[in-house]
């Protein structure tokens, strides 16, 4: 989708582009000279400044939210190994059961997690019943020593903190941009091409800079797409680090 509207913005300044270059053969000279071109040149300033204002705040706005929902993924495999490493101190037959027991909740995280666009339902975020997840496990849970108590207590604290970071993840919304603020973007700098292919007469330099000014700006709004949607396209957040958390038992 990113690649997509990226692509749509790019022909859309080209033909900006081109509707500029039009208009500076069309209109009359006195359109584009003396004070008429002061102030074309004054409301491309303002709409340049506007624009780059708004890509600086769209970028860090993202920026922020995918390094955020990256430190809670990354919260979610401590934990995870941390939890793992508690259930192997619990010992007693109960702790091959868990530590499977949680295996399998990590790998149906993942799939509701990193679920590739896929709406979020009811089937997604609790496959199995209650009864057979780690976390309910742990609940019943008889312990016969002290240490086997503490154990079940600092246990049962991860595995809430665990939970919490997956509810928070699996309602991570797919695309965090609103796509109106992405088409005033896109019109605007629409705008500023067409000032720019109006101000001058057609040549090679001129066409190439604005082609490759054209591309770089398209590229800049794609970058921000793909960063506000941390799970999905190029710059989506590796789930290796999940996946390969827990090893085999033993």
């Amino acid at each position: 989708m990113a690649v997509l509207i990226a692509l749509g913005a790019f022909a859309l300044i080209l033909l900006s582009i081109g509707g500029g270059l039009w208009l500076r053969y069309k209109l009359p000279e006195d359109h584009l000279s003396g004070d008429s071109k002061d102030v074309i040149r004054l409301a491309t300033a303002l709409i340049g400044t506007m624009a780059a204002v708004v890509l600086a705040l769209l970028f860090a706005s993202t920026r922020g939210s995918y390094e955020n929902t990256n430190s809670h993924v990354a919260r979610l495999t401590a934990g995870i190994l941390e939890l793992d490493t508690i259930l192997k101190e619990y010992g007693g037959p109960d702790s091959p059961v868990l530590r499977r027991a949680l295996r399998d909740d990590v790998k149906y995280m993942i799939a509701a997690i990193w679920r590739d666009d896929a709406a979020p339902t009811a089937d997604l975020l609790r496959p199995v019943s209650q009864e057979e997840t780690v976390l309910y496990r742990l609940r019943q849970l008889v312990p016969k020593t002290p240490v086997q108590s503490s154990l079940q207590a600092r246990a049962l604290q991860i595995g809430v903190d665990v939970d919490q970071t997956r509810l928070t993840l699996f309602a991570q919304p797919d695309d965090t941009l609103s796509k109106p603020f992405i088409t005033v973007l896109v019109l605007w700098l629409c705008f500023i091409f067409a000032s720019f292919s109006m101000s001058s007469k057609a040549n090679v330099t001129l066409v190439i800079v604005l082609v490759t000014c054209a591309f770089t700006a398209s590229t800049a709004i794609y970058l921000i797409l793909e960063l506000g949607q941390p799970f999905d396209g190029l710059l989506q957040i590796s789930n290796r680090g999940l996946t390969s958390a827990l090893g085999p038992l033993t």
